[in-house]
């Protein structure tokens, strides 16, 4: 890591302390990326108009004063980045306010609320509108009186602007790497919140290679349950993307996603990401997709209703998934939206893949009927925020050969221990990456299973059935084992006469043993 990467983080990271202490990770969260991203877009739009009324001999500020401009101004704001927010408004503005304690908390509140408003009616509106309302100005939190709150908000602002995003650099992305930074600080300190808006970074790595792999481009990319977004941005790092789909439950989530998706400059035609819930409303069952990757929240609760059997994502199975456990109901989602070439990734417990019931029905029909499934890939215990529980990716595919095998890769035990997580390194996944690109046996790793293996394990898709890592021991002597027994009787003799002969010259009854 460079040190301009270190410095920036531990700026960010200080930001944060002004705030600790009076609400929880998963609250001031909402303030620091609310500001950052309000950054971005202030520093973004002056940019852009700037270059735009270069002929003009104009700034923004400039030609805003001029009334014939202030049309064609907001016009090409919206047009060309989805939103627009007048000079006055501008995050520079705000900051040489709070530099002479003058009171910021309104104008802040303005300027926010100018951004969501400006796309109303557009094409950009679901995009931008309600983006701010987790940034709370009026929260007690922030300090008892309007002039405490002002000095605590006042003084993240001043702070955030102390740091060179550095936005006039096209190939840099320092304020997403930022943002996703924060976001997985956050993920962390949040504890058992965090499941619901991040990733690890290193299996999100996983799945992003893997279902991009061999591509140079992807039409479209969906996840279900897409968080803060940053498992579709990571697979963007693997290959171009055309469109970003996806559906988050949580609005606080579902805000944050949008956001970062802008912050690491996708516009926002080129996504289209909606809040709600994916099994009981879904948004994109009109559209299928190259790459559907998700991390579900485990065994999560649904409704199960009988009226689903009729829904055409569950129907064909005659089975739903348990009300206790939905976790086989995501699988079934993105199987439908799963285009015929596409590739799918998703991370879920271990108990998807021996479970029986209506689970056990569900899963021997992607095997046996549909041959659907691709890979099982377990991974260690511990590497999730909030939960120890060990997981597995699986990996299916729609257009698989008639008699092709499916991989088991058991990559539990490959890790290094950092604080109280595992983790996992660039070897491990490079690993598990590869072995999957060659479906490559390797001994006690890896284990290519011929349909017919799995039908006589019931469709038990038990990772140690199919990878054996049991380690033998070494075969024990007990001729070599009596021999030392022996020995240790002689020297135990010898003790004893020793201790007999002290208790003699002391006049003491010897210990019996």
């Amino acid at each position: 890591m460079s040190n301009y990467q270190n410095s920036l983080e531990s700026k960010l990271w200080a930001i944060a302390d002004v705030l600790r202490g009076n609400m929880d990770a998963n609250e001031f969260k909402n303030y620091i990326l609310g500001f950052i991203f309000y950054r971005y877009l202030s520093e973004k739009l002056e940019i852009h108009m700037n270059s735009e009324l270069e002929n003009d001999n104009l700034t923004f500020a400039e030609a805003w004063e001029k009334d014939e401009f202030k049309e064609d101004l907001k016009e090409e704001g919206i047009e060309a980045l989805g939103y627009f927010l007048e000079p006055q408004y501008l995050f520079r503005n705000i900051v040489e306010k709070a530099k002479v304690n003058k009171f910021i908390l309104e104008d802040l509140l303005n300027s926010l609320n100018y951004i969501s408003n400006s796309s109303m009616g557009t094409a950009s509106q679901d995009d931008f509108s309600n983006l701010f309302e987790d940034v709370d100005l009026n929260s007690s939190k922030l300090g008892k009186s309007e002039d405490d709150k002002n000095k605590t908000i006042s003084k993240i602002i001043l702070n955030l602007n102390d740091i060179d995003f550095k936005l006039d650099d096209d190939d840099a992305d320092i304020l997403g790497d930022a943002y996703e930074y924060l976001i997985s600080q956050f993920a962390s300190s949040a504890g058992k919140k965090a499941g619901e808006f991040y990733t690890p970074q290193e299996v999100s790595k996983i799945l992003a290679k893997i279902v991009s792999l061999g591509k140079k481009r992807l039409k479209n990319v969906y996840d279900p349950t897409c968080g803060s977004g940053s498992l579709l941005l990571r697979v963007a790092r693997e290959c171009e993307v055309g469109d970003f789909y996806g559906q988050e439950l949580n609005q606080t989530t579902y805000n944050l996603a949008r956001m970062n998706m802008i912050l690491h400059g996708v516009k926002y035609v080129d996504f289209d990401i909606k809040q709600g819930d994916t099994l009981e409303n879904p948004k994109h069952l009109d559209k299928k997709f190259d790459a559907v990757v998700a991390n579900p929240p485990f065994s999560a609760k649904w409704s199960a209703d009988k009226s689903f059997l009729d829904d055409e994502r569950f129907a064909a199975y005659g089975k739903l998934a348990p009300k206790s456990k939905a976790d086989y109901a995501f699988l079934q989602h993105m199987i439908f939206q799963l285009d015929e070439n596409g590739t799918m990734g998703i991370v879920l417990p271990h108990g998807v893949l021996f479970r029986g019931a209506a689970e056990g029905t569900i899963r021997e029909y992607l095997v046996d009927e549909k041959n659907y499934l691709d890979a099982v890939i377990g991974l260690p215990a511990n590497i999730f925020y909030g939960t120890s529980i060990p997981t597995c990716i699986l990996i299916f595919k729609k257009c698989r050969e008639a008699d092709q095998d499916v991989l088991f890769i058991d990559a539990s035990m490959e890790f290094e221990k950092v604080k109280n997580q595992n983790k996992l390194r660039p070897e491990d996944i490079e690993k598990i990456v590869n072995t999957y690109a060659n479906r490559e046996e390797i001994e006690k790793y890896s284990h290519r299973a011929r349909l017919e293996e799995i039908r006589e394990n019931d469709f038990n898709l038990n990772i140690p059935r199919y990878v054996d890592t049991f380690e033998e021991e070494e075969p024990i002597d007990l001729d070599e084992v009596c021999d030392e027994l022996e020995k240790i009787a002689v020297e135990m003799e010898d003790v004893d006469k020793e201790i007999k002969k002290y208790c003699d010259e002391l006049g003491i009854r010897t210990p019996i043993f």
